[in-house]
């Protein structure tokens, strides 16, 4: 008997923010900057910063727990852990597995992918192959971020653009004869990187380096060049893929770096800036978490229904770029 064609279907979501909300007023205290000059740059209001209590681990569990609750399963369904991030609880082991143990999921495999600001695409981009060769049934993909533990508060060109938070997706093999999310696929990704521009957008620490932590470094004008070149242009390609248009997409859920950059990305493409899914304003760029974030939200305010062509899209440091096509 041949065997069916397995899709890859978003069967939920979820997202976790950290309990402390900042204000540009509030950062404007600690930082030499003000609120005008903030949204005038960025578009940014708010932004959650984590408590001490409050994890990369901590926020990836709770996220996940409301993606499988939303999807109506439990931990013993669970068999796959792919968590986007850039700020792990330690060096090793992988925040995957501690998000695992968190959920008391005993079976399957649990990893981290570290593409940074492109992170959940990249793992959205696992995942898919993972399941459609039959490797997992039900995959958690995660997008988790501290990273107010990377930023410099010295430097006000960086420290108000970033915020914390978590988002998932469960994502589920299916047959093509199954009925409950007719259509619904995992379309195209198209993964991208250039490690020409490290210097361009770095954290100036590391394990085998200096044996610290260190401190988040941007060069912002250059990046936003390559941003919107570069999403551009990963986007064309994943469509080309899906044998798609611009104008068949009904939602962008983009990399929340910078209101500019989606703006002139969506200009450059000739898409309605309508269609494009925004919530830098009250999470700022949460790293690996901002695509998953947004795209809970969206769904769960009702914008993104089922049937729609969605599609995902980031670029982050190192650099690495991508998109991924959809239907929902």
């Amino acid at each position: 008997m041949t065997q069916r064609p397995i899709r890859s279907v978003i069967t939920g979501t979820g997202s976790a923010l950290p309990r402390n909300k900042i204000s540009n007023d509030e950062i404007s205290k600690r930082v030499d900057t003000s609120d005008a000059w903030i949204q005038e740059r960025t578009g940014i209001k708010f932004r959650h910063i984590a408590e001490a209590d409050e994890t990369t681990a901590s926020l990836g569990a709770s996220a996940a727990q409301k993606a499988m609750d939303a999807a109506g399963l439990i931990n013993q369904d669970i068999d796959l852990i792919i968590v986007a991030t850039a700020t792990p609880d330690q060096t090793f082991p992988a925040t995957a597995t501690k998000i695992q143990h968190l959920l008391g999921i005993k079976q399957g495999a649990a990893f981290d992918v570290a593409a940074v600001c492109s992170g959940f695409v990249y793992a959205i981009g696992v995942a898919d192959s993972m399941l459609k060769n039959g490797m997992a049934k039900h995959a958690l993909v995660i997008g988790a971020e501290t990273f107010s533990r990377i930023l410099d508060w010295e430097d006000r060109t960086t420290a108000v653009l970033f915020g914390d938070g978590a988002g998932a997706i469960i994502l589920s093999a299916m047959g093509t004869d199954d009925t409950q999310y007719p259509h619904a696929d995992i379309l195209a990704n198209k993964l991208r990187s250039d490690g020409a521009h490290n210097a361009l957008l770095y954290v100036d620490g590391g394990v085998s380096t200096t044996g610290t932590v260190g401190k988040l470094r941007m060069q912002g004008r250059e990046v936003f060049r390559h941003a919107v070149t570069n999403l551009a242009s990963v986007l064309s390609e994943a469509l080309a893929i899906a044998q798609l248009q611009p104008a068949d997409v009904n939602w962008i859920v983009p990399h929340q770096a910078n209101a500019r950059i989606l703006d002139a990305t969506a200009k450059k493409l000739g898409l309605d800036r309508n269609n494009i899914v925004v919530t830098v304003d009250q999470h700022a760029n949460t790293s690996a978490a901002s695509v998953p974030l947004a795209l809970d939200v969206a769904v769960r305010d009702g914008r993104i229904k089922r049937g729609q062509i969605i599609a995902l899209e980031a670029m982050g440091g190192g650099f690495t770029w991508g998109a991924s096509i959809l239907r929902y």
